[in-house]
């Protein structure tokens, strides 16, 4: 699992179609200061990944504390999490200039993994709103730092 992880002090998320108008579908998602988190999902992610990037993202001390440190984590500042479905994090660039995405996992397996995480950041006590798996979204943020940092579970769970 690949995640892109933004401190923001907001962000805002909305789905839209073919043609770039509001989905009325899709009602449109604001927060306030949090993490806004771009997800990659690969075939050998499981359980134990969305378990480890949860007990991540939920204490990763990422939050300036009274004194300007990076010391808080998004629990102790009273954060939500906005959760953005990203398969283009997979992409793979080795070949021309057209990226494959062949390393992303398969659309039904990778909607449920995303969905599994969101679960269990909501079970850390985090507020999460998300975006729509396979629509087009536009997403806005405010990156407060800029913070900005990629987690791999591949690269952090051996």
């Amino acid at each position: 699992m690949r995640i892109v992880i933004q401190r923001v002090s907001r962000a805002d998320m909305d789905v839209v179609d073919e043609e770039g108008n509001p989905d009325a579908g899709f009602a449109p998602v604001r927060m306030g200061q949090g993490m806004v988190i771009l997800v990659g999902i690969s075939d050998a992610d499981g359980p134990g990944q969305v378990a480890y990037a949860a007990r991540k993202l939920s204490g990763m001390r990422i939050f300036e504390d009274g004194e300007g440190k990076m010391n808080l984590s998004v629990l102790q500042v009273g954060g939500g999490i906005m959760s953005v479905p990203q398969f283009t994090l997979y992409a793979g660039l080795k070949h021309g200039n057209r990226p494959n995405f062949l390393a992303a996992g398969r659309p039904d397996h990778a909607k449920r993994i995303w969905e599994d995480l969101n679960r269990a950041l909501e079970d850390e006590g985090i507020p999460v709103v998300t975006g729509s798996f396979g629509d087009h979204m536009r997403v806005g943020l405010t990156n407060d730092g800029p913070v900005t940092i990629l987690m791999d579970t591949d690269e952090l769970m051996d």
